[in-house]
């Protein structure tokens, strides 16, 4: 993600839930990318999370998973994600689909995904 998107976006990562929650609330993100497969907690926790907290509630949520298609959609729907990007990223559409999450002035510079956290330098 960080080699594809670097250049248009700031990314900041994290490999557990936990550090990316930290750093989501420290660094006031654009867009969080919430991979529903971290090592430390569930997605729909972090979500939730991220969700109750006022400072990070209105920020866009978009689930990153290897989940088939239709079983994604469904996820991030329930969880109250703004959307879902599917595993494995295809490298061409990658910054497209982030853009679509985006304000229409802030495509071309943020990213978190929890592992990676978006925001606009």
């Amino acid at each position: 993600m960080r080699r594809v998107l670097q250049g248009r976006y700031q990314i900041v990562i994290a490999e557990q839930g936990s550090t990316g929650l930290e750093m989501a609330t420290s660094e006031h993100p654009d867009l969080i990318l919430v991979d529903l497969g971290l090592p430390d907690m569930d997605g729909q926790t972090l979500i939730s999370l991220i969700k109750n907290d006022p400072k990070l509630s209105k920020v866009p949520l978009v689930a990153v998973t290897a989940w088939p298609e239709e079983t994604a959609r469904q996820l991030a729907q329930i969880y109250g994600c703004n959307g879902f990007i599917s595993k494995p990223i295809n490298t061409k559409i990658f910054p497209d689909q982030i853009a679509q999450f985006l304000p229409p002035t802030q495509n071309e510079l943020p990213i978190t995904n929890y592992e990676t956290v978006i925001r606009n330098s």
